[in-house]
């Protein structure tokens, strides 16, 4: 049995998501697990959002061999119910494969699950997570992470990369490919692609720098250098660099290599442009330095994005 673990104020969509996935999976696969909501208070548990979920009991889950931990607004009473932590522990333990969806991750941590490993969570949470837990080994630009049997995922809708993974793991690729298709997902998402993309559209509209970012994206092809962008700002270049650096959260070399990934891969995905040319008109230039960022950021290379999204 999959156990989901909810609280009150939970995030509907951390839950659902993956929910949908391992229901689907079974559709598939008859010997798959069923999936069952559970919570400290079982019964009726609102999620943040209003809608109410019937959830059993902690002690009825005692034959899940996957917990999934919610995330959501009301995480931080999560993380102070002693019953919740133990139950997390004691599963963790006796070898159960236990998951989090976005700040679920907390729960994780407070937990001491996540002490010394790698993990990843939604990141806006960055500062506050990693000031609470300084032993977790967080990286903030995953859409998911496994190490060993513990794995967390990034906000929200990354909680169905994170199932369709588990699925893969548990019934092989073609079911799970089957159940992106079912769910009518573009694609299914490799762990280790970056969460940037959304971040930088989120600072991008308001933020102080987001006509220059906008600018930037536009530009990509020009040698964009810190002196040309601090001109452009209006700023000497080392208190455009320090200013930027505090309202984005990121350099600005890292936020224009970040903009070029961006672009580029929309180009590799959507079109049939060579790969030289791809990196000739986002900045990289070099076909390689392209490739290499491309593993960095997104795990796997140019060739492979383009293989993957022509298979859909």
């Amino acid at each position: 049995m999959i156990g989901i673990l909810i609280f009150p104020d939970f995030q509907l969509l951390d839950a659902s998501g993956p929910a949908s996935v391992f229901e689907i999976a079974r559709r598939l696969v008859s010997t798959a697990p069923n999936v069952q909501m559970i919570a400290a208070q079982p019964g009726p548990v609102r999620s943040s959002c209003g809608v109410e979920v019937v959830a059993s009991s902690l002690t009825s889950a005692k034959s899940i061999t996957t917990l999934v931990v919610a995330g959501g607004l009301g995480v931080e009473a999560a993380i102070d119910c002693r019953t919740t932590l133990a139950f997390v522990r004691r599963n963790a333990a006796r070898g159960v494969r236990v998951a989090s969806v976005c700040s679920g991750a907390y729960v994780l941590a407070a937990a001491g699950l996540l002490d010394g490993r790698k993990a990843t969570t939604h990141w806006c949470r960055t500062q506050d997570f990693v000031s609470r837990y300084p032993k977790v080994r967080l990286d903030p630009d995953r859409i998911f992470l496994r190490d060993g049997n513990v794995w967390t995922s990034a906000g929200i809708t990354a909680g169905i990369d994170l199932a369709l993974a588990i699925a893969a793991e548990e019934h092989g690729d073609a079911v799970a490919k089957h159940i992106a298709c079912q769910l009518v997902l573009y694609h299914r998402r490799s762990g280790g692609q970056s969460q940037f993309s959304s971040l930088l559209e989120l600072k991008t509209p308001n933020g102080r720098f987001g006509a220059l970012l906008t600018w930037v994206r536009e530009h990509l092809d020009k040698p964009l250098t810190v002196d040309m962008l601090a001109d452009r700002a209006g700023l000497s270049p080392r208190h455009f660099a320090r200013i930027f650096t505090a309202e984005t959260g990121t350099t600005p070399s890292k936020a224009i290599e970040r903009l070029r990934l961006e672009v580029a891969r929309e180009h590799v995905q959507s079109s049939s442009e060579p790969i030289e040319r791809v990196a000739e008109v986002t900045g990289f230039r070099d076909p390689e330095r392209m490739r290499r960022a491309f593993v960095r950021a997104f795990g796997q290379a140019p060739q492979s994005l383009r293989r993957a999204a022509r298979t859909i």
